[in-house]
């Protein structure tokens, strides 16, 4: 589906929520009538579209704690356009308070947003997001029930300074973790940084998680133009949340669903986007979760594929050295979307929410400052996508972000040392009689979907102390857990199958040799096809499921990293049907 071929719908027609407020029998004035106790006149309920502003706001989800007041602006929009929107709290998966990790409850909040929008009067949804599970949630949720959809990200916050440095957060809490144990910087100072970090409201100021995935929503056509960069409390971002509460208004009167933008090219621009702007692997596993709802056959290997040849060009933490705020002055994910569509790696024709392709959003835009967004010659790196490195170690495949490794480790053969799961780590890694040096592998096991449960966000594992004091700052990592997208080094993630569902990563032992090759996509553990086969045989899982609850839903249920990481049970699209009324 492309620009060209996309027919509105004819206005006015019978809109869903219809069903719910039009006519006079007992059930319509059920529902009209408890509708109204809120002040609502009547003539509200004339057939105007009834707009859900999906809202991701929690006081434990600090990220998106100033979305409240953003929906305000999104309500303006609304009515302004001639819709009738109602807010409605839905599950907020903070990455800085759940435990074990938000990516466990990615799943779980996506089917009850999916039941939410399916099960109540809404026409249309503005998708109001931050933290870094909150979007790929919501986007999941929207594409399985395809009713049209409009992202609103909150924004990152404004850079953090200590001391004149630019602190970006997460990436500093690693950096000033390592100088910490390496004896480099005083635990008061780490303090004192700390204050230093987040002083707006806002996402992770780094091209994180949470800025990747509203640049995935941008490149996807799923939000306006413009929308991924704009700082949290800048005013633009508010009247970018108004405009968007217009534009979900005229989305339902033609119809234009998420089946329509969300396409298998669509996907191809988001994934060399990522490459472009040095992006999390966290956008791997969504995008391949959002395109299994979607019913659109996206694989590693098309990750592999769109990015190899895309060059890093956004010049922020962790892979570079400015942040988003810079960024957004810079003229934001609209020059890299036109840089990409002068080269070649642009889908042109895909469609966007505003009704116009991609190319005609983002053609006649300036870079501001190419120290920020790179020219292709002062690239990061020249092939700056997400690699996929398969072999006897991971079947299925595994990733890799060379533009936050260390070159020299791209190629590398070295001892495992391995960790049985994250407390066993935690249990030896300060140990000054590990036996470890910077030429080894650090293997860390059971911290995939299913192993830890939820697939954590563990897999940079810091480097032993006795490594840091040497001077040493990256070695390679080897894990099935995930990586934040704050986080730096020649780190391995993903290996699939993963350990507790006995892939071979299960059965990786101290003193074996492991070779990676990235280069090559190799990911090679050096024994023998015999002896790994016997390992394998003689392996019995480590850790028994939960007994019950939603922990047991997701163990029994989930499926591998190279799938997305969804429940089985909840790929694909089950459409907006409007039930049968039980009142």
């Amino acid at each position: 589906m492309s620009a060209k071929t996309f027919t509105p719908a004819p206005w006015p027609r019978k809109l869903r929520s219809t069903h719910w407020y039009e006519g006079t029998s007992r059930d319509t004035i059920y529902h009209r009538g408890w509708m109204k106790n809120q002040g609502y006149p009547h003539d509200l309920f004339d057939g105007r579209p009834i707009i859900g502003i999906l809202n991701t706001w929690s006081d434990l989800t600090p990220c998106n704690g100033h979305l409240r007041e953003l929906a305000e602006k999104v309500k303006a929009g609304i009515w302004e356009a001639g819709g009738f929107p109602v807010e409605v709290p839905v599950f907020s998966a903070s990455e800085n308070t759940f435990r074990p990790t938000a990516m466990m409850y990615r799943n779980l909040a996506a089917l009850a947003i999916e039941e939410t929008i399916r099960g109540q009067p809404m026409d249309g949804c503005v998708l109001l997001v931050g933290c870094d599970k909150t979007t790929p949630s919501l986007l999941m949720a929207a594409a399985s029930c395809d009713i049209p959809s409009i992202v609103v990200t909150g924004g990152p916050m404004l850079n953090g300074y200590f001391r004149g440095e630019r602190v970006g957060s997460g990436t500093h809490l690693w950096k000033f973790s390592e100088a910490v144990k390496a004896g480099e910087m005083s635990q008061e100072d780490f303090l004192e940084a700390e204050a230093s970090m987040s002083r707006s409201s806002g996402t992770c100021n780094t091209m994180g998680t949470a800025s990747t995935m509203a640049s995935m929503a941008e490149a996807l056509g799923m939000a306006l133009s413009g929308n991924a960069a704009i700082p949290a409390v800048d005013s633009r971002r508010r009247v970018m949340a108004q405009l968007s509460g217009r534009r979900i208004v005229q989305m339902v009167k033609d119809d234009l669903k998420p089946s329509d933008i969300m396409t298998k090219e669509a996907f191809e621009n988001a994934i060399r986007t990522n490459g472009a702007i040095g992006g999390s692997t966290n956008a791997v596993i969504h995008l391949l979760a959002m395109a299994g709802r979607c019913e659109i056959d996206l694989t590693l290997e098309d990750w592999d594929r769109c990015g190899r040849d895309v060059a890093t060009i956004v010049n922020l933490m962790p892979s570079g050295k400015y942040l988003m705020e810079e960024f957004f002055y810079a003229g934001g994910l609209p020059v890299v979307l036109k840089r990409l569509g002068e080269g070649g790696q642009l889908h042109r024709d895909a469609l966007t929410v505003s009704g116009r392709s991609i190319w005609e959003e983002v053609k006649d835009v300036v870079n501001h400052n190419e120290d920020v967004i790179l020219p292709l010659d002062k690239a990061l790196t020249k092939q700056g996508g997400i690699a996929v490195v398969k072999g006897n170690l991971a079947p299925k495949g595994a990733v890799v972000k060379p533009s936050a490794a260390s070159a020299h480790l791209l190629t590398h053969t070295g001892r495992a040392v391995v960790f049985e799961d994250i407390d066993d780590y935690k249990a030896k890694i300060e140990d000054p009689d590990l036996d470890v040096d910077e030429t080894c592998v650090l293997v860390l096991k059971n911290c995939g979907p299913k192993g830890y449960p939820g697939m954590a966000e563990v897999g940079n594992m810091g480097l032993p102390p006795k490594v840091l004091k040497k001077g040493i700052t990256d070695m390679v990592r080897i894990s099935d857990a995930r990586m934040s997208g704050t986080a730096y080094g020649t780190v391995v993630l993903h290996t699939s199958p993963e350990a507790a569902a006995g892939g071979p990563l299960a059965v990786v032992q101290n003193g074996d040799m492991i070779t990676l090759d990235v280069p090559n996509r190799r990911l090679h553990l050096d024994i023998s096809d015999a002896e790994l086969a016997a390992r394998l045989d003689a392996w019995a899982p480590a850790h028994e499921r939960a007994p019950s609850g939603y922990a047991w839903l997701h163990q029994t249920h989930v499926e591998g990293a190279d799938t997305g990481a969804d429940l089985d049970f909840l790929k694909g699209c089950r459409g907006n049907p409007v039930g049968k009324d039980s009142h």
